[in-house]
């Protein structure tokens, strides 16, 4: 398997300003431009650097566990009659999520920067812990910042990041959820900028965030491509990856992106359905998407007609967040890659559907992404090849299924 842990250099995007396009940048707050300016500078060295390669790859084997395994869904495949269906299973990393790719990379670069104060924000809770499991291994202080609603849905993971000595700081404002988190946040960095590390979760945020977190990521595809050509034989037809923020979807995308016959596939929360006003479809809801500016980047955003934000509505604690990635929207505007939304009812039945066939709990986030795999797989023929990106595993939304789901089981 590859040693490649950090792929650089594929695209032109971003460029040298943070663009993908018309979409990226950074609209911050003058105050926060010298700490990204010295953000980039110092991972452009870190990267160049072959002493951050090794330390990075050594972590990724002996404490994240990589390479995480493709796994062929052979009953899934069965039931549905088309194509073939193969996982990545980032559910397998350490953590239970691919969060762990892009918080581990950060975390060193933190500490090459000789910051000792890490701060993060979480929706789901995995980056969270995933910040903290980072900051606890390399010996770093961290403070987690987290929608209020969103702990109540995943007090497993609020346990699991005051375990390992994270202080998790609960949000009231807003809609209580990720965009919140995200903002007290940035907050904290404007006010403690000198010797504070922000360790951002998703591939958004002001540049060089977006870049950053794809490249860490990027580990995912290029596993991944490898593994099914081994196991399947060829490259697939068609990947197919939730999209919150889009950190796990860019992942696996990026070792893609130049291969035209393979189809990009995100899928976004469709919550109680488009028409209901009460959802995260950034891209699938014409009505309320429109491009704008949110915590420091210019993307597709759900506003409304005043250009306020809309508030979001998931059953997935990662996937409402009122934005997307920036390189996501660029992907789309090029028809590189295609966006579609499932419900929370369609989530909730795939959840059920891989558990019960493969005995896979996939996390909600994932869920989404299953769903679609069932829509697809049967109108494809049995010889095609589709590669879904697992990106966490479920026990930390067993709550929230047993209170949807308790009854029926």
């Amino acid at each position: 398997m590859t040693d490649t842990y950090i792929q650089t250099g594929l695209t032109d995007v971003p460029d040298e300003r943070g663009y993908y396009g018309e979409f990226g940048g950074r609209f911050v707050p003058e105050t926060i431009i010298p700490a990204l300016d010295e953000l980039e500078s110092e991972y452009k060295k870190a990267i160049a650097d072959p002493n951050f390669h090794r330390e990075f790859a050594h972590l990724q084997k002996t404490y994240t566990g990589r390479p995480t395994p493709v796994s062929y869904a052979k009953r899934l495949s069965e039931q549905l009659g088309g194509a073939q269906i193969y996982f990545k299973r980032e559910d397998l990393a350490h953590t239970g999520a691919h969060k762990i790719n892009n918080a581990l990379g950060q975390a060193l670069l933190a500490k090459r920067m000789g910051k000792q104060r890490i701060i993060a924000e979480t929706g789901a809770g995995q980056h969270g812990v995933a910040s903290a499991t980072a900051s606890a291994m390399l010996g770093l202080d961290c403070i987690v910042y987290m929608g209020e609603v969103d702990m109540e849905r995943q007090k497993p993971n609020v346990f699991r990041m005051k375990l390992m000595g994270a202080e998790v700081r609960g949000v009231s404002s807003g809609s209580r959820t990720l965009k919140d988190a995200i903002n007290e946040a940035m907050r904290d960095w404007v006010t403690n900028v000198r010797d504070t590390f922000y360790l951002l979760g998703s591939a958004l945020g002001p540049h060089p965030y977006p870049m950053m977190v794809r490249d860490f990521q990027s580990v995912i595809g290029v596993e991944a491509r490898v593994q099914i050509v081994e196991m399947a034989g060829r490259l697939p037809d068609t990947i197919i990856a939730c999209v919150g923020g889009g950190s796990n979807a860019i992942g696996i995308f990026h070792a893609f992106r130049d291969d035209d016959d393979v189809e990009l596939i995100g899928v976004e929360a469709a919550g109680y359905g488009l028409d209901s006003g009460k959802h995260a479809a950034r891209f699938s809801d014409p009505k309320v998407s429109r491009l704008g500016v949110l915590q420091g980047t210019r993307s597709y955003v759900m506003q409304d007609d005043d250009g306020q934000i809309i508030e979001t509505h998931s059953i997935s604690a990662g996937l409402d967040y009122a934005s997307v990635g920036p390189e996501h929207a660029y992907l789309r505007s090029m028809e590189r890659a295609f966006y579609t939304a499932a419900t929370d009812a369609e989530a909730l039945a795939a959840f059920r559907t891989l558990s019960e066939m493969e005995g896979i709990i996939p996390a909600l986030e994932s869920a989404h992404a299953v769903a679609e795999v069932i829509k697809r797989a049967p109108t494809m023929p049995k010889d095609k090849v589709i590669l879904v990106n697992l990106s966490g595993r479920g026990d930390k939304d067993l709550d929230t299924v047993i209170r949807e789901l308790g009854d029926s089981l």
